[in-house]
């Protein structure tokens, strides 16, 4: 499998900034700091088709009803900081996306924890027996 970080992705990505909310002062009114990172997943020569039905399936709630990926930065104070982090965050949702999933290999209890879990099980019984009303 080839890492997704060496594919080159920047001619596909449209930026918008807009003002951001939360700390930075009077910078909140003045400056567009929000960075907003759009990929049309669909349209991209980049990914292959198996690829794209994987971000439609795994990553859904990042895209909008035009089928444009949409992820958004506002933490930091600076436009430059928050665009490298709508790449970065970008990058990891894609690997997380193309991760195979591993699959469960179905294991049985053992008989010692079967015992203890039983154990444990009548421990609490006689506990809760001890609570019931007698006589009141």
């Amino acid at each position: 499998m080839y890492a997704i970080r060496d594919t080159d992705f920047s001619s596909e990505w449209k930026f918008t900034m807009s003002r951001s909310s939360g700390k930075g002062g009077q910078n909140v009114n003045k400056l567009s700091t929000k960075v907003e990172l759009h990929f049309d997943y669909l349209n991209s020569n980049l990914l292959a088709a198996e690829q794209k039905e994987l971000v439609a399936k795994k990553l859904g709630g990042f895209i909008n009803k035009e089928g444009i990926l949409k992820i958004v930065s506002q933490e930091d104070r600076s436009q430059l900081l928050n665009k490298r982090n709508t790449i970065e965050k970008f990058y990891e949702l894609l690997e997380k996306a193309f991760k195979k999933k591993k699959k469960r290999i179905p294991t049985k209890r053992s008989k010692q924890s079967k015992e203890k879990r039983l154990k444990a099980k009548k421990i609490n019984s006689e506990k809760k027996k001890t609570r019931s009303n007698k006589g009141f």
